[in-house]
């Protein structure tokens, strides 16, 4: 990152300013904003280290009952959730594959299209809308793994349709894994189980 000589500050262009020409409330937005952001990181490092320290022990606890008892706590993919002894806490700590797609989607979109736009002509155009809601991008601009691969189920024997599935599957990447760390807590055993929030928007 480029050094901002003493008496200037850089503005949204990259442009140099003097001080002087910057307006006195823009001057306590940025030291607002920078402040906010050095006190926030060392809170977003010791999340990341009470992540690995969560899955670190949790492993060391799986190793050590499996080599004492010669059993196996957990699911698969190395999905486990413990409890305390009085069932009132409990922690999850969970690995998830993240599918995104490859460009034969768009092949498969494509045949999808011409296939369609045969089958609606002057008939019922809500096949055409359920079925390209599956391509429809979610709030976060990410086409909807769970729709799209949902139309492999359709029991639709046109051939051009067929290919269309076929370059879905071949389109499908596994190529993130997440981890993930949960924690829960509940007031007694009958009751309902609280998901204890680090979301800042949730506390």
């Amino acid at each position: 990152m480029t050094t901002v000589p003493d008496g200037y500050m850089r503005d949204g262009r990259g442009r140099l300013v003097p001080e002087a020409n910057v307006r006195p409330s823009d001057k306590l937005q940025d030291d607002l904003v920078r402040r906010l952001h050095a006190q926030g990181e060392p809170v977003r490092q010791f999340m990341l280290e009470f992540k690995r320290t969560c899955f670190t022990e949790v492993h060391a606890f799986l190793e050590l009952v499996a080599e004492q008892y010669a059993t196996k706590i957990g699911g698969e993919k190395g999905n486990v959730t413990l409890t305390s002894y009085d069932g009132t806490l409990r922690v999850t700590v969970a690995v998830g594959n993240c599918i995104s797609f490859g460009p034969e989607i768009q092949s498969a979109k494509t045949i999808i299209d011409e296939c369609l736009k045969e089958w609606t002509k002057g008939g019922n155009p809500n096949l055409e809308a359920i079925v390209m809601d599956a391509f429809d991008v979610g709030q976060q601009g990410k086409l909807q793994a769970g729709k799209i691969l949902g139309l492999r189920r359709l029991n639709i024997e046109d051939e051009r349709w067929l290919r269309a599935m076929n370059a879905i599957s071949d389109s499908v990447r596994l190529d993130v894994t997440k981890d993930y760390v949960r924690l829960h807590r509940r007031g007694n055993v009958e009751g309902k189980w609280e998901l204890v929030p680090f979301d800042m928007a949730k506390l």
